[in-house]
């Protein structure tokens, strides 16, 4: 079940050393079947390279603040915030520093199994070696993805304990995941999977399928996980077909389906705002309103106080506008 972690800051595991563990925190921003982030803040100053350094998974790291230098050997490569930095699981690496400012970042973990589905995008040998390592270290980090990336965390550090929307999350950082891969498959020079003409109509179906799933689900805590499971696809592959599909993203798509059921039960005169956010799968009063104002432009108040029909039709019109 998904979760947003807001314990405070924790040292990291026996992966790295003790002066590593001493000047570097990790603290949970978000947890699924699917994806795990943390968000790391660096105090080390200038200089380096420090003991030998391990990865026990595959992960990459996004970072809002300063830079570091990542060492193999003799060679090393710089990372800052232009940079998506990739680690493979079992690699062992020394760490620098190239100021006194420190650095920050966050953490990205996929599911093994939802991470070679992102690579078989791109690499389709990631087959025969399922878990199998990166085959880069950095990758460019576009604007779109750098601001989607702070976006992401300040939502999820300002939910606090807060019910969060799993579903949304799950998406969000799977496409962040997806957009740094291919990124750096393309700056590298790899070449890329050409999609079979015939899966197209298997798509197809899946996308229709998981929008069954969720119009009869309004009212349940709905996962990307879940749905995925319900189609037989995996989590990156459903969410990436239902958005080439309907053009917009899955979590999205579902706000819509319980927002304009929302409409109804306004015009019917219901009385509870806050038990219809809930029976709609809204986590408050004030996530509900919240959605219904970026949609409609009124709140579900608004509605309610105006005459049902003639507030819906006005509301309409001013939609056309």
């Amino acid at each position: 079940m998904a979760k947003v972690d807001s314990s405070p800051p924790i040292a990291y595991d026996g992966s790295m050393s003790r002066s590593a563990e001493e000047m570097i925190r990790f603290r949970g921003l978000y947890e699924s079947h699917v994806v795990t982030l943390r968000d790391y803040r660096c105090l080390a100053a200038r200089g380096g390279p420090e003991a030998d350094e391990h990865s026990d998974a595959n992960k990459i790291v996004l970072m809002r603040h300063g830079a570091f230098c990542k060492h193999f050997g003799r060679r090393g490569t710089v990372a800052d915030v232009n940079h998506a930095v990739f680690f493979a699981k079992g690699s062992t690496y020394r760490v620098s520093h190239p100021g006194d400012c420190g650095d920050r970042g966050t953490v990205i973990m996929p599911a093994p199994e939802v991470l070679d589905d992102i690579l078989r995008q791109f690499d389709p040998s990631i087959n025969e070696q399922p878990g199998r390592a990166f085959p880069f270290v950095t990758g460019p980090c576009e604007t779109s993805v750098f601001w989607r990336h702070r976006q992401l965390v300040q939502q999820l550090e300002a939910a606090g304990d807060q019910p969060l929307e799993a579903l949304w999350a799950d998406v969000t950082a799977l496409q962040l995941v997806a957009d740094v891969v291919q990124a750096a498959f393309a700056q590298h020079g790899f070449p890329r999977r050409k999609r079979r003409q015939a899966t197209d109509a298997d798509h197809a179906e899946r996308v229709e399928a998981a929008k069954v799933y969720l119009a009869g689900r309004l009212g349940e805590a709905i996962t990307l996980d879940g749905v995925a499971r319900a189609v037989h696809a995996s989590p990156f592959h459903l969410a990436r077909m239902f958005r080439q599909r309907t053009g917009v993203p899955i979590h999205r798509y579902l706000t819509r389906l319980r927002l304009r059921a929302s409409l109804e039960r306004l015009a019917d005169g219901v009385d509870d705002i806050t038990s219809l956010a809930l029976d709609l799968g809204f986590s408050s009063h004030s996530h509900f309103t919240g959605a219904f104002r970026a949609e409609f432009g009124k709140t579900p108040s608004d509605v309610r106080r105006s005459t049902g029909a003639r507030a819906l039709r006005q509301m309409g019109k001013n939609l056309e506008v």
